[in-house]
């Protein structure tokens, strides 16, 4: 596959129009339309994920106010996982109905109130309910934004991936290194200190109300700007997601449960997303049961989840410049397992090396969102593959961080847990190299 930023056009350059031309010009979005985008996008990746992490750096807080064993403890870390499968498969039929702005924009309202209200509704169900919804938020974001940037930018998927995933990295590492420190600002309570999340959350829902209500200025609707005089029309108008008929099937009406690839990348995600949520919400506690203080505990968690930022911006550029995207797949599952293995050989001495290396790991979630972008040629491909990878790998990663609360309960240490981490990567390897493969879906389906 040519990469998206550096493929050229098939059509004959573009020619002046005659006088009198009844021809449409191409249209184009306007410009402060675009910069609002960029700007909700920003904002909506900074809280895709503070509602998990800021909970991992106060979970030894939570389990002993509410009284959780290990088990439930671990019921508790793999809910995200679980919403992001329920809830994330309805977002293409929501944003046919409403658009993906609109429900991106009902998705932030949910994380805001979901954070506000679970610190402070009471007991183990209130907690776990208010976190549902605000991961029902999370969720459609997760599969919207992939659809938005291919709608908005289709010629910049890898750069916008890139800006997004470092933002989504830099939330989830805020979230890990300043919860503690502010709950001890906020006077010690754990409430306090997760519930300060929601406004951060509440700043992300007005770029998206602003462009909900500003109608015409989505790509494929009437009210643009029009094109540069001596601008050719496009051949055909970008499809959106709106042309998505159901999760597992392309707007045109292919399957994507045919595609190799599609499930090849559904494995991927999947596996990338259980090593994700057991170090979101397990790795703190595995160096504070180490001897690290539960600052420093917070503050590697953040180092590990800070690695996203440049790299997450990094990797999605360069896997659009190659045909296959095996290597990188490659060097990220070794990182994780020299991270995994330093974890059980010396948690505290190395602790520093093992957070940086299972931060590197941990970038597999921009690459698999950028071969999202890369596997499928349509709008509604995109929607239909980024629906079916993404439900499909969180339904995979549900029992991940749960066997490691049982495990760890069970065996009363962290050897076998992170045996069981190390043992995962091996096939998230082999399946990252079969959706890195140079082919897309939609060619997969119709043969």
């Amino acid at each position: 596959m040519v990469p998206e930023e550096t493929r050229t056009p098939t059509r004959p350059p573009a020619t002046r129009r005659p006088t009198g031309s009844t021809t449409p010009a191409t249209p184009r979005p306007r410009a402060w339309a675009t910069r609002l985008v960029v700007a909700g996008v920003v904002l909506a990746a900074l809280n895709l994920r503070p509602a998990i992490t800021s909970l991992g750096a106060l979970l030894e807080e939570v389990r002993d106010d509410l009284g959780m064993s290990g088990g439930v403890a671990g019921l508790l870390t793999s809910v995200p996982p679980l919403c992001f499968a329920v809830f994330g498969v309805t977002a293409p039929r929501l944003a046919r109905r409403f658009g993906p702005a609109a429900v991106v924009c009902a998705g932030m309202v949910a994380i805001t109130t979901g954070l506000a209200v679970r610190p402070y509704i009471g007991g183990t169900a209130g907690f776990l309910a208010a976190s549902a919804l605000a991961l029902m938020g999370i969720a459609v974001g997760n599969v919207l934004m992939p659809v938005i940037v291919k709608r908005w930018f289709p010629d910049k998927v890898g750069s916008m991936t890139g800006l997004y995933s470092m933002a989504l990295a830099l939330g989830t590492s805020a979230a890990a290194a300043a919860t503690v420190p502010m709950t001890d600002a906020l006077g010690g309570d754990w409430r306090s200190g997760l519930a300060v999340w929601a406004g951060l959350a509440a700043a992300a829902v007005l770029p998206w109300i602003l462009l909900v209500r500003a109608k015409g200025t989505e790509p494929g609707t009437g009210d643009r700007e029009p094109a540069a005089p001596g601008t050719a029309p496009a051949d055909t108008p970008e499809p959106t997601a709106a042309a998505v008929t159901r999760p597992g099937r392309t707007g045109d009406g292919l399957r994507i449960t045919r595609s190799r690839t599609a499930w090849a990348l559904a494995v991927f995600f999947g596996l990338q997303a259980t090593a994700a949520y057991i170090t979101m919400g397990w790795m703190a506690q595995i160096f504070r049961d180490a001897g690290v203080s539960a600052g420093t505990a917070g503050l590697l968690l953040a180092v590990t989840m800070v690695m996203g930022v440049p790299l997450a911006f990094v990797i999605p550029r360069l896997a659009t410049r190659l045909p296959r995207q095996g290597p990188i797949v490659v060097a990220l599952g070794l990182s994780g397992l020299a991270g995994y293995a330093g974890l059980y050989l010396a948690p505290a001495a190395g602790a520093w090396a093992w957070a940086l290396l299972l931060g590197i790991s941990n970038c597999a979630f921009p690459l698999a969102l950028t071969m999202v972008g890369m596997r499928a040629r349509t709008g509604p491909g995109v929607a239909g593959l980024s629906a079916f990878a993404q439900s499909t790998g969180y339904l995979i990663s549900i029992p991940g961080p749960l066997l490691v609360g049982v495990l760890y309960q069970h065996s009363g240490g962290w050897g076998l847990p992170l045996a069981m981490m190390a043992g995962l990567m091996i096939p998230q390897i082999g399946a990252g190299v079969l959706a890195g493969r140079d082919r897309t879906v939609e060619d997969e389906a119709a043969g």
